[in-house]
């Protein structure tokens, strides 16, 4: 009687069956499988390990491992769901979903909110506002004046703080968004609904001051 053998096939450290990704995901099992290639063609670019770092999140983004850029931070950070400084395949593909077209809007608010928690509290303090409007600003290359920009957070203070205790709270922050489409019109990436298609999604420089168009009134 013959033995069969069968092809081991190694995978990257914190690999994860795309069954079960495509699962919990909007990914069909054919595109986990297309972003498994796209994952392993990052994860080698500089570190050859089978984890996305820093450092490539960046190259992959601006072809320059060294610049720094608030939102690629950001996002990297919430990518990396463990905390443990590198992005895993399952973490990869997990976050990249919330930007799928098919994901609830609910999803994609709660994942805004977390952008703007810099924190990590669990709620959105003026600071922390600020501190967004300013980024937003500057990678726009718009200025506009202090007063300008505290006008912008004390109105969206005074719509979204329901109960005033200078405080945005997750379900304030639903009720807000809700009001205020335009905070998550960079929350859908059309091209992820062909990831066999797509390049590495370049979100990060899509996000831009929409103050002008919140409700104030």
């Amino acid at each position: 009687m013959g033995c069969a053998f069968v092809k081991q096939v190694k995978h990257a450290p914190g690999y994860e069956e795309s069954t079960l990704l495509a699962y919990e995901t909007a990914f069909t099992i054919k595109e986990v499988e297309s972003l498994y290639e796209l994952f392993e063609k990052i994860s080698h670019l500089i570190f050859n390990d089978g984890f996305i770092h820093r450092e490539e999140f960046q190259f992959v983004l601006f072809k320059d491992s060294n610049k720094r850029n608030f939102f690629a931070d950001r996002i990297f950070d919430l990518f990396d769901i463990k905390g443990n400084g590198v992005i895993e395949f399952g973490e990869f593909v997990r976050s990249l979903s919330i930007f799928h077209p098919y994901t609830s809007q609910d999803e994609k608010i709660t994942f805004a909110f977390r952008i703007y928690d810099l924190k990590n509290a669990g709620f959105i303090e003026r600071e922390e506002l600020k501190e967004m409007v300013l980024a937003l600003l500057n990678e726009s290359d718009l200025f506009l004046t202090d007063d300008v920009v505290e006008t912008i957070v004390d109105q969206t203070f005074k719509q979204a703080d329901l109960n005033c205790d200078e405080k945005i709270d997750p379900m304030e922050w639903k009720e807000f968004a809700k009001k205020n489409p335009s905070l998550l019109k960079n929350m859908t990436l059309p091209y992820l609904m062909d990831i066999t298609m797509a390049e590495f999604p370049n979100f990060v420089m899509n996000f831009e001051v929409v103050d002008e168009e919140l409700d104030w009134h």
